[in-house]
């Protein structure tokens, strides 16, 4: 009976392993919730190059942007206007709404800065992080 539990552990844990612990590998659907100050997930793996389907919620008391960075560009200080020419996606949602938005997941594999451009916010640490993958 022991070898039995045994067994059924090793299988257990190969299958968490193959399967990246219930989907932690790239995805083409993202479920993110906004508060003060920060995303829910704040990490996200999508493939290269595939359409992105992103919800929304904002469940803070104001509005807030998601906002993506292109490849090898990142805010320094506050969300300004030098870092406009920089952003690749973004979208705003108002305090205690929600909605769906599609974008098309940058071509080039790599990590790519995600933050909110409210004044202050992305200094108070709403900020995130989109690793692209290849396919």
């Amino acid at each position: 009976m022991r070898r039995y539990w045994i067994g059924m552990a090793v299988m257990l844990s190969l299958v968490l392993f193959l399967t990246g612990c219930g989907g932690a590998g790239p995805a083409t659907n993202l479920s993110v919730t906004m508060t003060e100050f920060m995303f829910t997930p704040n990490e996200f793996t999508v493939p290269a190059g595939q359409d992105i389907t992103l919800e929304l919620t904002n469940n803070g008391t104001v509005t807030h942007d998601f906002i993506i960075m292109k490849q090898g560009t990142e805010v320094d200080q506050d969300f300004g206007d030098e870092d406009v020419p920089n952003v690749y996606w973004k979208t705003e949602l108002e305090a205690g709404s929600s909605g769906t938005f599609t974008f098309t997941a940058p071509s080039e594999p790599g990590e790519y800065q995600v933050l909110c451009g409210v004044a202050g916010h992305y200094m108070a640490g709403m900020v995130g992080k989109l690793i692209v993958v290849s396919q």
